[in-house]
C-alpha cells in the first residue's frame, strides 16, 4: 500500500507541505506541566512555611488537606477518563492501517512518552529531591506533610497518568503494541507506578521508626527499585525504532515505484 496515497499525494500535487510528524500537543503539554508545576512550587514556598508546620493547625487544613483532598479525586478521574476514552475510541480494524497513518501514530506516541519523561523527572525527581530537603530542616508531625502532599498525592498520580495514557494510546492504536503486550513497555509503565502504592511502606516506617530521611536508608530501597524500572524506555525505544525503519524502507519502495 503506497504511503503518497490519497490527502498525502492530493497535498503533494497542491504544493502543500504533507506531513506526519507533529508535536505541538506535546509541547503545549509539556509548557503547562512547567507552568503547573512552578506555580504549585512558588504555593508550597509561600503556604508551606505559613501554614504548613502544625497538622493541627486551622490553616494546615485549609491550606493542605483541602488541596489533597481535592487533587486526588480529580486524579482518580483523570486516570479512568484518559484510559476510558483511548479504550472505547481504539481501532477494531488495525490490520488495514496504512504505512503512512501507522508511522504517524508512532511519532504521536514518542510525544506521549515526551510527556511522560517529563512528568517522570518532575515526580520522582525534583519533587523526591526536595521532599528529603524539606524533611531533613523541618520536623514532620504527620505523614500528610506540605511536600508529602506535592510529591505523593499530586506529581506522582500525575506522571502515572501520562504513563497510562502512552501505554493505552499505544495498545489501542498501533498494531506492533496492540496484537501482544510489550513488556519493555509494561515494566517501562508499571515500575514508576508501583512506586505510589511503595508510599504506604514508607509512611509506615516513618510512623514507627525514628529514621534519618535519607535516600540509602533500606525503608527507601522500594523506591529506588521501582524507579530503576524507567530504564526500560530503552528496549520501548529499540521497538518503536525497528518498526520505524520497517516503515522507512516500505516508504523507499513505494517511491522507487513511482
Amino acid at each position: 500500500m503506497s504511503l503518497t496515497t490519497g490527502k498525502a499525494a492530493g497535498a503533494a500535487q497542491a504544493g502543500e507541505v504533507d506531513t506526519i510528524v507533529n508535536f505541538r500537543p506535546a509541547y503545549i503539554a509539556m509548557a503547562a506541566m512547567l507552568v503547573f508545576y512552578v506555580g504549585i512550587r512558588v504555593y508550597e514556598q509561600y503556604f508551606g512555611w505559613k501554614a504548613g508546620l502544625d497538622s493541627f493547625a486551622p490553616e494546615f487544613q485549609t491550606y493542605w488537606m483541602s488541596l489533597m483532598w481535592a487533587e486526588l479525586p480529580l486524579e482518580f478521574i483523570a486516570f479512568c477518563g484518559i484510559g476510558g476514552y483511548l479504550w472505547k475510541t481504539r481501532d477494531r480494524n488495525l490490520d488495514a492501517l496504512a504505512p503512512r497513518e501507522e508511522m504517524r501514530r508512532i511519532l504521536t506516541l514518542v510525544g506521549w512518552l515526551a510527556v511522560y519523561a517529563f512528568s517522570v523527572y518532575w515526580g520522582a525527581s525534583y519533587f523526591t529531591e526536595q521532599d528529603g530537603t524539606w524533611h531533613q530542616t523541618v520536623i514532620r508531625d504527620t505523614d500528610f506533610t506540605p511536600s508529602h502532599i506535592l510529591e505523593f498525592y499530586l506529581s506522582y498520580p500525575i506522571y502515572i497518568i501520562c504513563g497510562w495514557g502512552a501505554f493505552m494510546y499505544a495498545h489501542t492504536r498501533i498494531p506492533q503494541f496492540a496484537k501482544k503486550i510489550s513488556l519493555a513497555f509494561l515494566m517501562f509503565f508499571a515500575g514508576p507506578f508501583m512506586i505510589f502504592p511503595n508510599i504506604g511502606l514508607n509512611e509506615w516506617g516513618h510512623t514507627f521508626w525514628f529514621m534519618e530521611e535519607l535516600f540509602t536508608a533500606p525503608l527507601h530501597w522500594g523506591f529506588v527499585f521501582f524507579g530503576w524500572f524507567a530504564l526500560a524506555v530503552f528496549g520501548v525505544a529499540r521497538q518503536v525504532l525497528d518498526r520505524v525503519i520497517e516503515l522507512s524502507k516500505e516508504y523507499e519502495k513505494d517511491a522507487l515505484a513511482l
